[in-house]
């Protein structure tokens, strides 16, 4: 608001602030400099039109220009700085960050876990009836079912064809006391200690020639038995490992290095997962932090190891769908470890389906029964519980699906092919299965616009189907 007085000064009003400009007493148009203590780009000026001395009344023009910075920066908003993004930490997963996994068959004996061995890797361990016929453990891979690598190669007919595998190992029957020494249980525990998984085959038939080590059958006495024993060597070990350290962790006192510190954590954690294992839980099942996964996973426990049951029935219960062991076993799983899987199956059933050799007429003797064969939904079970997946590499020369962990990233995806293609990785060239199901062909899947280009640190999908491109060359196609 401009107002003149009869002094001809100028009262201006703007922006809540006031200012007071003398006419110029030339005959010609001047700037008005307001004074100022203010630095010289904080000064302001107005361009006047004198007015005859005798008429102030009249109104004297003004350029809209702004008097001071500081009433130009109050008419603005102060502009939000962006939220921070929001990073969540990566889960660290118990076991070893490997992608070559390994499943033990755990059991007391005589429950046939040489049998199921045999019959799904058909290999001939020896299956007699007397307990510790297995001693040393038997090794053996099996290809892991899957309709999208069949696809695969009936749509690029390869030369190749490498299917992904899960590698079992057959491991000698526990017995009460095990992890005492009794009926070389510490032997046995240290194989279950090599491998990254547990199929707990427990027995669920009844058969007077087929002795039991605990004389009658009690599946929950015998899950009872096995779940015991491993604990009890968890404890024992840890309880070890805080004998030998907790003098030096005691002198140390409240102060010490930055290793000192690392020290003193990693014993107050081998301390927290002592207790819980000696409450009767298992290490898998407890919430633990990225940090104390990581301590926990360099002492190998037993316990920490995912577990699939495995239900070992009758040929006779397994195709009429029934028995009686198999509430009592689902009950004993939901009380002690829930959220576990049991898979029913028949060892003496998968051992004649194995004994076919042309797999046409395997399936075929399947069909005939009406039950088809648990192995594929174990295996793929197994396979899940490791945090397993695989993806492809698909061309006329071969077909091959390379295991991997679940979240690994494209560079660790790639260090499967060669260490020179992940070191080295530009992008990679991504087909969804499903896309190229649909399209039928690479070219139409390209002119549909969904071939998808990912970076090095993009994380692989389980079934993509990849071609990786990199400075020391490409991955087999």
């Amino acid at each position: 608001m401009l107002r003149a007085t009869s002094s001809g000064a100028v009262r201006i009003e703007s922006h809540g602030m006031v200012r007071w400009i003398r006419p110029l007493s030339t005959a010609t148009t001047a700037r008005a400099i307001t004074k100022s203590s203010q630095p010289r780009s904080s000064i302001r000026a107005v361009a006047i039109t004198k007015t005859p001395r005798n008429n102030p009344t009249t109104a004297f023009t003004t350029s809209p220009t702004l008097l001071s910075s500081s009433s130009r920066s109050s008419s603005k908003k102060k502009k939000k700085m962006p939220p921070k993004k929001q990073t969540s930490e990566e889960k660290v997963l118990l076991g070893r960050p490997s992608n070559n996994l390994k499943i033990g068959v755990v059991g007391l004996p005589n429950v046939g876990k040489s049998t199921f061995f045999n019959a799904i890797t058909s290999s001939t361990v020896p299956a007699e009836n007397y307990p510790f016929c297995t001693i040393d453990p038997t090794e053996s891979r099996v290809a892991v079912p899957d309709d999208r690598f069949d696809w695969l190669c009936e749509q690029y007919k390869p030369g190749s064809r490498i299917p992904a595998h899960l590698t079992i190992i057959d491991i000698a029957g526990l017995v009460k006391g095990a992890s005492a020494g009794a009926g070389l249980g510490n032997a046995f525990l240290s194989n279950i200690s090599a491998v990254d998984g547990i199929f707990h085959v427990v027995r669920a038939f009844t058969d007077p020639d087929v002795v039991h080590v605990e004389g009658e059958v009690e599946p929950a006495r015998d899950l009872e038995i096995i779940h015991n024993e491993l604990r009890l060597k968890d404890t024992a070990m840890l309880n070890k490992y805080i004998e030998a350290n907790q003098r030096n962790i005691e002198r140390m006192g409240g102060g010490g290095s930055v290793d000192d510190k690392k020290k003193k954590d990693e014993f107050q954690t081998i301390v927290k997962v002592r207790d819980w294992v000696a409450s009767g839980k298992d290490v898998r099942k407890g919430e633990w932090t990225n940090k104390e996964i990581e301590i926990i996973n360099g002492q190998y426990l037993l316990t920490a190891k995912p577990v699939t049951y495995l239900a070992n029935v009758s040929e006779r219960d397994y195709l009429r769908k029934k028995n009686k062991f198999l509430p009592v076993i689902k009950k004993w799983i939901d009380e002690n470890n829930p959220g576990d899987k049991l898979i029913p199956f028949s060892a003496a059933y998968e051992s004649e389906l194995a004994a076919i050799e042309d797999t046409a007429e395997r399936n075929k003797a399947a069909e005939e029964k009406g039950v088809p064969s648990a192995f594929p939904k174990i295996i793929i079970t197994g396979y899940d519980q490791l945090n397993l997946m695989h993806f492809f590499t698909a061309g006329a020369k071969e077909v091959r699906a390379w295991t991997c962990r679940r979240g690994a990233k494209m560079t660790d995806a790639a260090r499967n092919i060669h260490n020179d293609i992940a070191n080295s990785l530009i992008q990679v060239d991504v087909m969804k299965y499903e896309d190229l199901k649909e399209a039928g062909s690479e070219n139409a899947l390209k002119a549909a616009g969904k071939l998808h280009i990912r970076g090095k640190d993009a994380i692989i999908e389980d079934g993509d189907i990849v071609y990786f491109r990199s400075g020391e060359g490409r991955a087999k196609k």
